[in-house]
């Protein structure tokens, strides 16, 4: 069956970087483009950053750009998220997502950015 499942979250002074990984299984990951959302308790999910298949094309929201990178690695079906220079307003839960499977998210890692 389809899994998706987030790790890496945590705490992190501003400034700092985080390593987000999502896990995929149960689906073609390499056919699939992957796209990373965060949710802050109360806000609506927002996206945050795409990468189509292959890897070649990229998209970011405006506020995580220069400072965020989506990668993946479709031999061993997992996405990643390199976060730095992180800043309080990153807070949030951050999910994997993709479209087309069921279920097309993850469970969340929560990453709380704070002194």
């Amino acid at each position: 069956q389809v899994q998706l499942v987030e790790s890496g979250g945590g705490l992190v002074q501003p400034g700092g970087s985080l390593r987000l990984s999502c896990a995929a299984s149960g689906f073609t990951f390499s056919n699939f483009a992957i796209w990373w959302y965060r949710q802050v308790i109360g806000q609506e999910r927002e996206w945050v950053a795409l990468m189509l298949p292959g890897g070649a094309v990229t998209n970011y929201r405006d506020s995580v750009k220069g400072r965020f990178t989506i990668s993946r690695d479709d031999a061993t079906s997992t996405a990643y998220l390199q976060m730095d220079n992180l800043q309080p307003e990153d807070t949030a839960v951050y999910y994997c997502h993709v479209k087309g499977v069921e279920p097309g998210w993850g469970q969340g890692t929560q990453v709380t950015v704070s002194l």
